[in-house]
């Protein structure tokens, strides 16, 4: 009595089917592997990936290909290029992939921090002084050096320096209260 297994085939052409791909592999695989390595462009790992996947597929097809094992280097071959051409147009229908490194790892032009840093200014801008609200729109929201700032309001270098350190020391006290 023999068992079949969940392909229909006995235990014996099992065997059979395996010791004929052996044959196979220690009969072309030198052969095919230089043959990979061609279509693969030098890749080492892509094209022993290859080979393996072209011996798995004799070994599914052992049957079919038992009465010609002369000379099956042609059929292999096929079976080669045609597992390189699907792995490019898998490659190509794939997103390219840009670093093998996680993203928060990327370094990217956070613009998001100095948003909230002038909206939260702005939010804390009426609790403070006209002055000192006038000198931080300059200095702080429109971005301007103190020397600038200065020509803008008419007034002293010295005077926006001054008005500047004082109305930071406030918005920090308005900071503070807002976020406790």
């Amino acid at each position: 009595m023999s068992f079949r297994s969940h392909d229909g085939s006995t235990q014996a052409e099992s065997t059979r089917d395996a010791e004929l791909v052996e044959l196979i592999y220690r009969r072309y695989s030198v052969l095919l592997l230089s043959f990979c390595l061609k279509l693969t462009d030098g890749d080492r790992p892509w094209a022993e990936d290859v080979l393996q996947e072209t011996m798995l597929r004799a070994w599914r097809h052992a049957r079919v290909i038992a009465g010609h094992t002369s000379d099956l280097m042609p059929w292999l071959a096929t079976v080669a290029r045609r597992i390189v051409l699907d792995d490019r147009r898998a490659r190509r229908a794939r997103p390219q992939e840009v670093s093998p490194e996680p993203l928060e790892y990327v370094p990217a032009d956070d613009q998001l921090e100095p948003l909230l840093w002038r909206m939260a200014v702005a939010e804390a801008l009426p609790s403070l002084t006209a002055a000192h609200r006038e000198i931080l729109t300059e200095t702080v929201l429109r971005d301007r050096e103190l020397k600038q700032a200065a020509e803008v309001l008419g007034i002293p270098l010295g005077t926006v320096k001054s008005r500047t350190y004082y109305a930071i020391r406030a918005l920090r006290q308005a900071l503070e209260e807002r976020s406790a």
